[in-house]
């Protein structure tokens, strides 16, 4: 039987390539679902125009495969609430600096 916990600790083996953080901690999930051996994930990404849009969601689907014997997945991406810093947990909200100074780690620029 596959369990929700089980679905979200598959989820997290999924790493956002831009942002160092899982999609679970980055709180990109939304709803999780399952009807016997079929599971349906609803989860964010940060912007809509995300260009890493159909990698994130091919890896999820990939995940909750692998990691919880599911027959099939359907990762739905919804924008609605749209994401926002808020909604990750502490520790990666702790790992990205954002109890700190983010932008001098994630927007370096060149001095003139």
């Amino acid at each position: 039987m596959i369990t929700e916990e089980a679905v979200y600790k598959a989820l997290e083996t999924v790493v956002d390539p831009e942002i160092p953080v899982d999609i679970v901690n980055l709180g990109f999930i939304y709803d999780i679902r399952m009807d016997g051996d079929k599971v349906t994930v609803a989860m964010t990404l940060t912007t809509k125009g995300c260009p890493m849009h159909s990698t994130i969601k091919k890896q999820a689907e990939e995940a909750v495969l692998e990691h919880t014997g599911a027959s099939s997945v359907e990762v739905k991406v919804v924008f609605d609430p749209p994401w926002n810093k808020a909604m990750m947990s502490d520790s990666a909200r702790e790992k990205l600096g954002f109890d700190t100074d983010v932008i001098r780690t994630w927007c370096k620029t060149e001095e003139p």
